[in-house]
């Protein structure tokens, strides 16, 4: 009862961000000119941020929008501070997660606008695009780009990779010390952790409530048996855990190990051209499909330039802009597109049949009892 209370309100509230009447998109061109759009994302990637300027500089010429870049370090205080007048002033967010929960949930968000934009045309409706941190988009933000757990692999080493995680522990049986996956404490071994429980629980529905609507022992339980069997087998037996993607891609290179994964299929492309990798290592994903997290760009309610920010996100949706993003030069983040619309390079790139993230709560719990369970005080 209270969830279709709540959904009725959020609708209602969602009228309250819209225009008082429809814009054609030439409207929506024509007012966006001259306006000053602040785009706000968290602070930490330089790749990011050049590519944004970049997208700046198009955007002036094209559209005589001035695109503001505001990295910042805090991103949950500019999230908190949109709800007190005249502290941030925002027209775009990158989101993904509990940002965005925290932003729908309280209304704070404009839209539905996504399929307003004409590059919504080329964006690739397989992908699960309509959630995120575990609730409906809405159409209140606009996918942007994705990560995908796979793995890299040397084939001249490694003939048959693992398809599976159970048959992951019988190659680590068989080849005591060769496997490795990196602790929870950082990202990658997040997102490890969320896709073996996927597969070791047929991915429970549960797995899409908060973890406080579960119950987590029980659900953990297939985790925890197979991380004790797994761990004897593991490079140093389980005792030390790789701290970073980079730490691995070094293991790897000097045969120390045989597979590590990623979240971006761009990471092996980059590695081998650099030399860092040779040509013949690969990269895949497990038999059902590859965990997937998509990020995102929305509008808030309060921004002052709302033309503007449509006119930054269509053109940023569009493929010229993603094909650029995916280029390993520029940024290498996958691309939310169609293939078929892409150019160079990046229309090649791997992507993976997606299975869509545990809601955000289960990543905190996991990465918790993992420490309780196997790092020693």
């Amino acid at each position: 009862m209270w969830g279709k209370i709540r959904t009725i309100y959020l609708s209602l509230m969602l009228l309250f961000t819209l225009p008082a009447h429809a814009q054609t998109w030439s409207e929506i061109t024509e007012n966006a000119q001259g306006q000053v759009v602040d785009f706000y994302l968290p602070a930490g990637s330089s790749d990011a941020i050049n590519y944004l300027k970049w997208s700046a500089s198009i955007l002036h010429t094209r559209y005589q929008i001035v695109l503001r870049i505001h990295p910042v370090h805090d991103f949950n205080a500019v999230i908190q501070d949109l709800s007190a007048p005249l502290k941030t002033k925002a027209d775009v967010l990158w989101l993904s997660g509990a940002s965005f929960a925290h932003l729908r949930n309280n209304a704070m968000l404009y839209g539905p606008f996504v399929e307003q934009l004409p590059n919504w045309s080329y964006v690739d409706q397989s992908l699960p695009i309509e959630q995120d941190a575990a609730l409906t988009t809405l159409g209140l933000e606009a996918p942007w780009g994705m990560g995908q757990l796979a793995y890299i692999y040397d084939s001249k080493r490694l003939y048959n990779p693992p398809q599976n995680y159970h048959e992951l522990l019988s190659y680590a049986r068989a080849f005591p010390g060769r496997i490795a996956y990196p602790s929870p404490k950082q990202f990658l071994g997040t997102q490890f952790l969320q896709a073996l429980l996927i597969e070791l629980t047929n991915n429970n529905p549960a797995l899409q409530q908060p973890v406080n609507d579960a119950d987590f022992a029980a659900l953990t339980a297939p985790l925890w048996r197979y991380l004790d069997d797994l761990h004897p087998y593991l490079w140093r037996q389980g005792k030390v855990f790789p701290t970073s993607a980079a730490a691995m891609m070094k293991m790897l290179a000097q045969n120390k190990i045989d597979l590590i994964p990623t979240f971006n299929t761009n990471m092996l492309y980059d590695a081998q051209s650099k030399g860092h990798l040779p040509l013949s290592t690969k990269v895949y994903s497990m038999d059902r499909g590859a965990l997937t997290v998509i990020h995102y760009l929305a509008i808030p309610s309060a921004a002052q330039a709302k033309e503007g920010a449509l006119v930054t996100i269509n053109f940023l949706l569009s493929p010229e802009a993603q094909s650029r993003k995916g280029m390993i030069s520029v940024w290498g983040d996958l691309s939310i597109l169609r293939s078929e619309s892409l150019t160079g390079a990046v229309k090649h790139v791997s992507t993976y049949y997606p299975i869509t993230a545990p809601d955000p709560s289960w990543a905190k719990a996991l990465n918790e009892a993992w420490i309780k369970r196997y790092i020693p005080k």
